[in-house]
C-alpha cells in the first residue's frame, strides 16, 4: 500500500518542473504518488505531465487542473484528493533529495503515533548547503512554532499525515486575492500536535525571481485581507513575545491596506494593536510609498 503522496502546486513552470520529475525518477523508493496541481497554467504544463503520465516511471503520476487561485488554494485541491496516509509539498522548481522517500517511510515506520502530525525534515539549496540551521542533536520532536522559538532558522520540510491536515478549515479564498499564507495550518497543528525530527535533507531548493517570496511588498497590497487573517491568526496564536509585537504592527497595518478601521475592536489582542497601532500606520505609509516607487522606476 503506498503511503506518501507528493504534491506539486504549478503555475506556469512548465521550464523547470522536469527538475522536480527527474528528482522523483532519480529515487531508490518509489513508493509513492506525484500529484501536480495545475494552477491555470497557460504554458505547456499539460502536454508535458501527459507525456511523462505514458511513461513507465516507477510510481504514478496524477494530475489535477483547476482555475488560478494562488498557491494556497492548490494546497486545498490537493488535501481534497490526496488519499494516502502522508503527503508531502514539493514546489515546481524544487528536487526531492536524493533518497528522501526512503528515509521519510523508514521513518515514519518506526515511529508511527497519532500523537504526531507527521515528520519535519531539512531544506537545502541546489549545492546541498542546508537552509537556515539543523536540528539539535537532542531535538527528537518539535512543533514547527517550538523549532523556531528555539533559534531556528530556514524553511524546513514538513511531512503531514493527511488526516491531521484535514482535522482544520481549508485556507480562505478571498474575492480578487491569491495569497494565504500557508503557515496558517501549520500554527494550528501545532496546537494539538507535535512533528518527529528528521535530521536529513528531505528537499533541494531554489527561488524562483517570480515567486512570492521576492515581491512582498506587493503581495502586502495585492493580498490585504488575505494577509490581515493570517495575521489574526498569529495574533491568536502566538509563538514568541518578539514576534507577537510584530504580528501586532502589521495586523494594524494590514488592517489599513484592507480598508478596514475598526482595527482595535477587531484585534483578537487589543491591546498589544493598540501599543502597535501608530508603528502599524508608519509600515503602512511606508509599503505604499515603497511600491508607488517600484512602480515609477
Amino acid at each position: 500500500m503506498i503511503l506518501l503522496t507528493i504534491f506539486t502546486p504549478a503555475y506556469n513552470r512548465a521550464h523547470t518542473l522536469s527538475r522536480t520529475y527527474k528528482s522523483l525518477l532519480d529515487q531508490d523508493c518509489k513508493d509513492f504518488i506525484w500529484m501536480i496541481i495545475d494552477d491555470g497554467s497557460t504554458d505547456h504544463t499539460k502536454e508535458l505531465v501527459r507525456e511523462w503520465q505514458e511513461k513507465d516511471n516507477g510510481f504514478e503520476i496524477q494530475y489535477i487542473y483547476k482555475e488560478n487561485g494562488g498557491m494556497h488554494t492548490a494546497h486545498n485541491t490537493a488535501y481534497e484528493h490526496i488519499k494516502t496516509e502522508l503527503n508531502m509539498c514539493i514546489d515546481s522548481d524544487d528536487c526531492v533529495a536524493k533518497g528522501a522517500i526512503r528515509k521519510i517511510l523508514n521513518k515514519w515506520e518506526t515511529i508511527k503515533n497519532d500523537r504526531y502530525a507527521g515528520i519535519i525534515g531539512l531544506d537545502a539549496d541546489l549545492n546541498g548547503n542546508i537552509i537556515g540551521k539543523g536540528f539539535p542533536s537532542e531535538m527528537q520532536e518539535t512543533t514547527l512554532c517550538g523549532y523556531y522559538a528555539k533559534g531556528g532558522t530556514g524553511d524546513k520540510k514538513l511531512v503531514y499525515r493527511t488526516e491531521v491536515i484535514n482535522e482544520y478549515p481549508p485556507y480562505p479564498v478571498f474575492e480578487g486575492e491569491k495569497y494565504v499564507a500557508l503557515a496558517y495550518k501549520y500554527r494550528l497543528i501545532d496546537q494539538d500536535y507535535k512533528l518527529v525530527v528528521l535530521n536529513e535533507v528531505l528537499c533541494n531548493v531554489e527561488y524562483q525571481e517570480d515567486g512570492s517570496s521576492n515581491n512582498m511588498y506587493k503581495q502586502y497590497v495585492s493580498n490585504p485581507n488575505g494577509f490581515l487573517f493570517w495575521r489574526k491568526i498569529c495574533l491568536t496564536y502566538p509563538n514568541s513575545n518578539k514576534r507577537f509585537f510584530f504580528d501586532a504592527i502589521h495586523y494594524v497595518c494590514d488592517s489599513l491596506l484592507a480598508n478596514k478601521y475598526d482595527i482595535i475592536r477587531d484585534s483578537p489582542r487589543r491591546f498589544i494593536s493598540a501599543l502597535a497601532y501608530p508603528f502599524g500606520w508608519l509600515l503602512f505609509i511606508y509599503i505604499k510609498c515603497r511600491c508607488k516607487y517600484e512602480s515609477d522606476k
